[in-house]
């Protein structure tokens, strides 16, 4: 079983004197970063393999994970302002060598792309049921969703997932 890990950015600056693609962490997101990557330590969710965006606030919140060293990294522009099918493109392309891959993105694609995977989208959707409605309702900046993939990467599809669990800054204390 391959595990799907979905990252939304950290809290960012909101200012118009940059541009969107540079926007930088704000004190809140950088320090709900860090937690995530203890979380990530702490449960054993390490990736073989990130998929980041080329934003600077992905690549921020990505590097403050403070996941290991010889973790295999990709930023790609492609992962910027796209849409679902973009990013399940990407992911398709991974090889089914990686067993835990981690996408570093952006709202609404992100939470559209977690929902479309559980099937949520239907109105049903699979895994925890708490999750699931924790999912469904919204999907705060840092909020990460685990997601088993039965299958390889290239089969992945809507409802070809179950949701494992859903956790947000917040509830990480």
């Amino acid at each position: 079983m391959r595990r799907l890990l979905l990252l939304r950015h950290a809290k960012s600056t909101v200012t118009d004197e940059v541009r969107d693609h540079d926007r930088r962490l704000a004190p809140r997101g950088r320090a709900a970063a860090v937690r995530m990557g203890a979380y990530l330590r702490d449960e054993d969710l390490l990736p073989d393999l990130v998929l980041c965006s080329s934003a600077w606030r992905t690549c921020e919140t990505t590097a403050l994970l403070d996941l290991p060293v010889d973790t295999e990294l990709e930023v790609l522009h492609e992962l910027y302002l796209t849409t679902p099918d973009t990013v399940l493109d990407e992911i398709r392309r991974v090889e089914d060598a990686v067993e835990t891959l981690l996408v570093v993105g952006h709202n609404p694609t992100t939470h559209e792309l977690a929902l479309d995977l559980v099937g949520a989208v239907s109105g049903f959707g699979t895994g925890d049921a708490d999750a699931l409605e924790l999912l469904a309702a919204k999907y705060p900046t840092g909020a990460l969703t685990v997601l088993d993939v039965h299958g390889s990467w290239a089969d992945l599809g809507p409802a070809r997932a179950t949701l494992e669990r859903f956790v947000t800054p917040r509830m990480l204390g």
